[in-house]
């Protein structure tokens, strides 16, 4: 995933479903087993396991697919792998933060660190970055939900910190500590979420300049093809006209 918002990270993924369907279902799939593995196999007793489901749903994964994922984190053979975060500089002076799932650290380390230096990115210290960042859970809805001051007032009853909305949708923001409770309010409240999610979300943004912005992206796409990377965050917002072209 990428981009400064979850709805971007949404439309990133969801790009990446049409072109390689099967990697997307992959990553969604060794993060299941990955919450199966750490917690019980049942997502109502299971936080992290409930939103990797919540995700995996909302990309069509099967439920068979689903189950099968669980059921391996339960067995013995299950990999065991480690979850390591990036950080680092893409072009434009963009923050970047590339979280990742390996079973081989010096592999995974060497192919984000190539990554960045081919596309004018430098990678930095753990906590070079994410003090731009503020790490929330978002808990995203459809615009049809309901109107803003609606989605502000679920917000305010259920316990969110705030709700944010755009023409893309509704995100309600939660601290670590409350998202489950929020989003399990929510639920009852307006059904299944979009996406749920801990997340990087940036403090403020800035405006690549479009020859930078096609190098941002490229490295993004660089790093969200790798099968160790589960998600890329990232400070940034394109122009309307890079968007254009990208889109043509």
């Amino acid at each position: 995933m990428a981009g400064h918002s979850q709805f971007k990270n949404i439309m990133f993924r969801k790009g990446k479903q049409d072109k390689e369907r099967s990697k997307l279902f992959s990553k969604l799939g060794r993060e299941i087993t990955v919450a199966s593995k750490a917690g019980l196999p049942d997502p109502k007793l299971n936080a992290r396991l409930r939103g990797a489901v919540v995700e995996a749903r909302a990309q069509n994964m099967t439920k068979d697919a689903i189950e099968r994922a669980i059921k391996k984190g339960q067995g013995g053979d299950a990999e065991n792998y480690d979850e390591i975060r990036y950080e680092g500089r893409g072009p434009g002076g963009v923050a970047l933060i590339v979280e990742t799932m390996t079973d081989n650290r010096n592999r995974t380390s060497a192919d984000v660190r190539a990554a960045f230096s081919k596309y004018g990115g430098a990678m930095g210290e753990t906590g070079s970055v994410s003090f731009l960042f503020d790490h929330v859970g978002v808990i995203a809805y459809p615009k049809d939900k309901g109107s803003e001051d609606a989605m502000l007032e679920a917000a305010l009853e259920v316990g969110a910190d705030e709700c944010v909305s755009s023409p893309e949708g509704h995100e309600f923001l939660t601290g670590l500590d409350t998202f489950l409770t929020v989003r399990e309010a929510l639920e009852a409240r307006l059904g299944p979420p979009q996406s749920a999610a801990i997340t990087w979300r940036p403090q403020t943004t800035i405006v690549v300049p479009d020859a930078a912005g096609e190098s941002l992206i490229k490295l993004i796409e660089v790093l969200d093809d790798h099968d160790d990377v589960q998600n890329v965050y990232g400070n940034y917002e394109l122009s309307d006209a890079l968007m254009a072209k990208l889109a043509g």
